[in-house]
């Protein structure tokens, strides 16, 4: 399977938990360990969707486009550190120690995270959309939904939920064009673009 299938298949799943976890948090599906457990991978798995799209566009996103797939790489880690403590330590510290943790180093630490992933995600779309290599709704999608999901202590719960499922439509619909997407080709473009005296 090429790597850009097998983002494709990460993309499909984070796209599915990301509804999952909007669905949870929203009422909608109940709380079980099994949705506890299952969401702090919604980050994982995006990290590893952007991975095929920053590889299919690359060569015509030029620095912007490293830029912003090291900064959305670097949230999306970070998120996913985040949504660990939130669903695997948090649940097992004392009310009191985890609100001396959150008003100390960590929450400063989630705030960056929060910060970088925001940054990330807008510089990275915007790469992506100038590179021509994945249809603009779809990443339009990904970046409006992702500002209040980077910010989901600022914005309030029906509107961080609401960019959840935004979100995950976006990537459902990169998904499908890494998943049918030839690298070759898309090099050959970028050679031929770098090539021109028009650049």
């Amino acid at each position: 399977m090429s790597v850009q299938r097998v983002a494709a298949v990460a993309g499909f799943v984070c796209a599915g938990l990301l509804v999952v976890n909007a669905a949870r948090r929203g009422g909608v599906l109940p709380e079980t360990a099994f949705t506890h457990a299952i969401a702090p991978f919604a980050a994982l798995t995006g990290l590893l969707a952007i991975t095929g799209i920053y590889l299919l566009v690359r060569a015509n996103a030029g620095a912007l486009g490293l830029v912003g797939y090291v900064l959305n790489s670097a949230g999306l880690a970070g998120a996913f550190a985040v949504e660990y403590t939130l669903h695997f330590v948090f649940p097992y510290l004392g009310g009191g120690t985890v609100s001396g943790l959150l008003a100390g180093g960590t929450g400063r630490a989630f705030l960056v995270t929060s910060a970088v992933l925001l940054v990330g995600v807008l510089t990275f779309s915007a790469a992506v959309i100038r590179s021509g290599g994945m249809p603009v709704v779809d990443v339009v999608l990904y970046a409006a939904g992702m500002v209040p999901g980077s910010l989901r202590n600022l914005v309030p719960e029906p509107v961080y939920l609401a960019g959840l499922v935004m979100a995950a439509v976006g990537v459902a619909w990169m998904a499908v064009r890494l998943w049918g997407a030839e690298e070759e080709p898309m090099v050959a473009v970028g050679r031929q673009r770098g090539a021109s005296p028009a650049g």
